[in-house]
């Protein structure tokens, strides 16, 4: 095997570890909030996205509308979301967080923050883009190759 197609193995070995690692510490926070990393995510997108539809919902996260509504179902009993009729548009239902919601997703975002601060802190600005436009080029390689990626 060449050593640049070695070097590309690799590598590429080194971001399934990475993934690995990440998707492991994510489900351990997500468990130690009593959500799934299915309902944290669906948290997590109402938190940056704000309020917005069931089907909106879905198609953010890439998932079915009926998926959503089961997730939904769990959430709201936990009482961190709130489904209400849209106001113009009577077929569709609003999505909200609750005050509840709120505070969890903000200590998601904390332990994001803190892991973050404890990865990075200490790399130099410079290499710090470098290495996030290197990580960008590699999302969207990978989109490329599969476009049901989200």
């Amino acid at each position: 095997m060449p050593e640049r197609s070695a070097s590309a193995s690799v590598s590429l070995d080194r971001l399934f570890e990475l993934a690995e690692v990440l998707g492991a510490m994510m489900q351990r926070g997500a468990t130690e909030r009593g959500l799934t990393t299915a309902r944290a995510g669906l948290l997590w997108a109402l938190f940056h996205g704000g309020s917005m539809t069931q089907r909106a919902l879905a198609g953010q996260l890439g998932v079915t509308p009926r998926n959503v509504t089961g997730l939904l179902d769990a959430l709201q009993a936990d009482g961190l979301v709130l489904r209400e009729a849209h106001p113009m548009d009577r077929r569709a239902t609003l999505v909200s967080l609750t005050e509840k919601g709120r505070t969890v997703t903000a200590a998601l975002r904390g332990g994001r923050d803190e892991l973050a601060a404890d990865l990075f802190g200490d790399v130099p600005a410079e290499q710090l883009h470098s290495f996030t436009a290197r990580m960008e080029a590699v999302i969207e390689r990978l989109r490329a190759l599969d476009p049901t990626a989200r």
